[in-house]
């Protein structure tokens, strides 16, 4: 009982935080969760902000894709971590949730907090391809 507080707690706490960033970000999403009666309208809120992460991640990467145009090497490096962060995303998920029954084990919350981490990693990973952008040099 006592893990299952602590991981309850855990959650709430980088979902709050990750709401405070996601509000910061984008003020529809805080009108989502405000307007929000249910957990399942809270769920809808959450992943709604990790598919916009997403897709502003995505923007990020075909144009870093497009930046090195025909630098082969630099693409396939690009891409090869790119691979090697999804991989790192869902298994850091994995640890931060390691409960077989993850609704017995993390309750109602459980999609909301989960979506709530995807975004916030995924907003990390665009600043990091936005880094790349920005210091890429084409190779002479």
């Amino acid at each position: 009982m006592k893990r299952r507080l602590g991981c309850f707690l855990c959650g709430f706490l980088l979902g709050l935080g990750s709401l405070v960033c996601s509000a910061q970000k984008a003020s529809h999403t805080q009108s989502c969760f405000d307007k929000a009666a249910t957990q399942t309208e809270l769920d809808l809120c959450a992943s709604g902000e990790a598919k916009r992460a997403d897709a502003e991640m995505n923007s990020a990467y075909q144009r870093l894709l497009a930046k090195v145009g025909a630098d082969s090497k630099a693409k396939e490096k690009i891409i090869a971590s790119q691979r090697a962060w999804l991989v790192y995303r869902d298994s850091y998920i994995a640890a931060m949730y390691p409960a077989d029954d993850k609704q017995m084990a993390y309750g109602t919350m459980f999609p909301m907090e989960v979506d709530l981490l995807i975004a916030d990693m995924t907003r990390s990973q665009t600043k990091a391809i936005l880094e790349l952008l920005k210091n890429y040099q084409t190779p002479n």
